[in-house]
């Protein structure tokens, strides 16, 4: 599943989801590499 985190104010990442942290972060990954972020929530329509 694609998933969208936040990295900081501007910059955010898409990727699949690799899993959910203790802290509330989770991990996606884009190539071979990984990133840790706040997921972004879906808004409703």
């Amino acid at each position: 599943m694609i998933r969208t985190i936040q990295m900081g104010t501007y910059i955010q990442v898409q990727g699949l989801f690799e899993r959910a942290l203790e802290n509330g972060k989770i991990l996606v990954r884009v190539g071979d590499r990984l990133f840790e972020g706040t997921p972004v929530e879906k808004k409703a329509a």
